[in-house]
């Protein structure tokens, strides 16, 4: 979570390209915006830079949220898609599934515009450089429930291995589920074993063709 952007920062955001998310501003105001997670520099020439997925969500109006009197700045913040490793219960309400279907077809269109052919079927530089959070949002917007202390339901996170992440669930046929909607979402997946507890986990990585 990232602290909400300045009313500066903010114009930026809402002069943005409605379809293609394309930035317009300032080096410094751009670098604060990758800087906050809101925007990313396309790694082809001429290098321009584009909304990312929250990005799109900010745009939207529905990416905010207000910080609280006394709470420390950097904490206040923009959509993050559930890991299943928050500390606090997850909200499985009309407005959080509003807030994750926006995130999903904004990242859609950052898969777009970003890959090479256009496609939209697997995933793109972003979501190599955010796997956990990528995985977590393909898992949350197909209606898989994330893991919280009250309640059990998929985990992503990171792994030692380059552009993989380690999915736990619950159970065999909600570890399969995962690794349906994964599949659909354009990643590679395979099922294993933990050797010291037995559990078995997923192992998803973005596909690149």
């Amino acid at each position: 979570m990232t602290r909400p952007p300045t009313a500066a920062q903010r114009r930026v955001v809402d002069a943005a390209d409605p379809v293609t998310g394309r930035l317009k501003g300032t080096p410094a105001q751009l670098a604060a915006l990758v800087r906050q997670g809101l925007a990313f520099r396309h790694p082809r020439p001429p290098h321009d830079h584009f909304l990312t997925p929250e990005g799109h969500r900010v745009r939207q109006g529905i990416g905010l949220r207000p910080e609280p009197a006394g709470q420390d700045p950097g904490t206040g913040g923009v959509f993050a898609a559930r890991t299943g490793d928050e500390p606090s219960p997850a909200d499985p309400g009309p407005a959080r599934r509003r807030e994750v279907h926006s995130a999903w077809q904004g990242l859609l269109e950052l898969r777009r515009m970003t890959n090479t052919d256009g496609a939209t079927d697997r995933p793109c530089g972003w979501e190599r450089t955010h796997l956990v959070q990528a995985a977590a949002l393909a898992l949350e917007a197909d209606g898989h429930r994330p893991a919280d202390p009250r309640a059990d339901g998929y985990r992503v996170r990171e792994t030692p291995q380059p552009e993989a992440v380690a999915v736990h669930a619950g159970d065999g046929t909600a570890l399969r589920a995962c690794a349906a909607t994964l599949e659909r979402a354009g990643w590679q997946v395979g099922e294993h074993t933990d050797p010291r507890t037995r559990a078995r986990y997923l192992l998803a990585s973005p596909r690149r063709t």
